[in-house]
């Protein structure tokens, strides 16, 4: 009897330093070449990046966003006007997701997120061969507490809409393997898995804080902390990527 596998997602987050590499030049034409041959590789379905806009307002954008369609192969997903933080941003707080071109987009939502620093979330619900999936993009602040807040936001968000697969992609900012308060079911209401790796510093690192978790009967696996001369250099955080298997819908 023939097994039939699972749909699979190639997902791959990135925190780019807003183009600032560890030699202190800022160079997003570097950016864009590293995610080439480095971190968007072929078969790549779905890319987060973190701090891809400016820190300041207006937040503008800084990437060369058609090239990366072009030499990836992936699709911009902000292109409606009301998916960016604002006309001269790229993406919401730094937050920018590309996405295979044979996912269908349904809905987009922004979320702005509490805490010190302006934090958001960008959540997209799609469809990958007739199985619906929610794919949370975000950067979560680095003390516990605004985490926690943030997640609960967040957590407030997904009980109000339909139940579907969700995939947390992106620079959460936890050192600590187990995840904390912050992804506990009893914050967000839902049980987020995945493995943890360590993936900052960018020379040697020590904390993972780079995540890819999704929630049951989905899985990861595959979790790889990318490596290369140019990774190594474009960044301060060196770039995550996991295979997702999409669950059949419940019913």
């Amino acid at each position: 009897m023939m097994t039939i596998e699972p749909p699979q997602l190639a997902c791959v987050s990135w925190n780019i330093h807003r183009g600032k590499g560890q030699d202190g030049r800022i160079d997003p034409a570097r950016t864009a070449d590293v995610l080439r041959r480095e971190v968007a590789l072929p078969g790549t379905d779905i890319l987060v990046l973190q701090e891809a806009d400016e820190e300041q307002r207006p937040h503008r954008g800084f990437l060369d966003i058609a090239r990366i369609e072009a030499e990836t192969g992936l699709r911009y997903a902000h292109v409606d006007a009301g998916h960016r933080w604002g006309p001269h941003s790229h993406g919401f707080l730094g937050v920018i997701l590309f996405v295979a071109s044979d996912i269908l987009i349904e809905d987009m939502t922004l979320l702005d997120l509490p805490g010190r620093c302006h934090r958001g979330a960008v959540i997209l619900d799609a469809r990958r061969e007739g199985r619906p999936f929610r794919v949370i993009g975000t950067h979560l602040s680095l003390g516990q507490p605004f985490r926690v807040a943030q997640m609960r936001v967040i957590g407030q968000h997904l009980f109000r809409r339909s139940p579907r697969q969700t995939v947390l992609i992106g620079d959460l900012n936890e050192w600590r393997p187990w995840g904390g308060l912050a992804f506990s079911h009893r914050l967000i209401g839902q049980t987020l898995h995945g493995p943890a790796r360590a993936s900052f510093p960018v020379g040697r690192p020590l904390f993972p804080l780079d995540r890819i978790l999704t929630t049951a009967p989905g899985r990861v696996t595959g979790l790889r902390v990318l490596d290369g001369s140019g990774i190594r250099i474009a960044s301060d955080h060196r770039p995550i990527a996991a295979q997702v298997t999409l669950a059949e819908p419940a019913g």
